[in-house]
């Protein structure tokens, strides 16, 4: 039931650099989301602690940045640590707060030279001192570039997202700024996190689950869905750029008719 929208293994027949060529030549998806699914069982498989996993990963983000930015995407947005993975033993918390300052020590002059800007969606106000100043001076330092958007979810969690977005739009009624009746659609996308985004044209999920766990539930209303088996460790370039061309093949109909099902 989810061959039309799970990925498969990558085809090998054509090189890298060749399917980049053939995506390019299609419409590129201008927004694509990311569920970084599978480092810890990538870990266990090969009898390693879980930290492994998540440094391996860290590694795949480069990748799929470089490619996603080569091909012409305008933002990526990698659920990188929900509302939920609190939960998580706290050694393996500690050490996904180190992440985005391993990661941008050592990438960050690397995405200003691919004029990549970074950004955050989350509640940053709570991660370490030392996690807020790596992704703050991140920001700071890309932000007049034009090119692609790393957009990191940290401590995200939609629910929670769209809880604040109610109470801020609650608030401004209150002050009389706006009324029932300008609360539609548009005023709540406003309101949400990723107001200055487009919403994502198409999601990825890697390790097998097919769900969405909290991820941009409201932008994902008309997103395309494509999921593989693939752990996230060994996710690389040929599958990101499948699931981009399984992408470009589809119907997009948004409830509508398009095309010959108009005739």
């Amino acid at each position: 039931m989810f061959k039309n929208f799970l990925g498969n293994k990558a085809n090998t027949a054509l090189t890298i650099e060749q399917r980049k060529s053939e995506c390019m030549r299609e419409a590129v998806p201008s927004h694509i989301a990311i569920i970084m699914d599978g480092n810890g069982r990538w870990a266990k498989k090969r009898a390693l602690p879980r930290v492994a996993g998540h440094r391996e990963g860290m590694k795949t983000v480069k990748k799929i940045t470089r490619c996603a930015s080569e091909i012409g995407v305008k933002a990526l947005t990698v659920y990188a640590f929900s509302t939920e993975n609190w939960k998580r033993p706290k050694d393996e918390v500690d050490f996904l707060m180190r992440l985005p300052v391993d990661f941008l020590d050592t990438f960050l002059p690397e995405l200003i030279e691919r004029n990549v800007r970074v950004e955050t969606i989350g509640d940053s106000s709570v991660l370490p001192l030392h996690t807020q100043k790596a992704l703050t001076e991140a920001m700071e330092t890309t932000k007049h570039n034009t090119g692609l958007v790393l957009n990191f979810a940290l401590n995200y969690g939609s629910r929670d997202e769209m809880v604040k977005a109610m109470k801020a739009i609650m608030m401004r009624v209150a002050e009389g700024e706006l009324t029932a009746e300008q609360v539609d659609e548009d005023c709540i996308t406003a309101h949400l996190m990723t107001a200055h985004l487009p919403e994502p044209d198409l999601l990825i999920r890697t390790s097998g689950e097919v769900r969405l766990s909290n991820f941009m539930l409201w932008q994902l209303a008309y997103t395309e869905l494509w999921f593989t088996d693939m752990l996230w460790p060994d996710f690389n370039e040929a599958a990101f750029l499948d699931a981009v061309m399984s992408y470009q093949k589809r119907n997009r109909r948004y409830g509508g008719l398009k095309g010959e099902e108009t005739k």
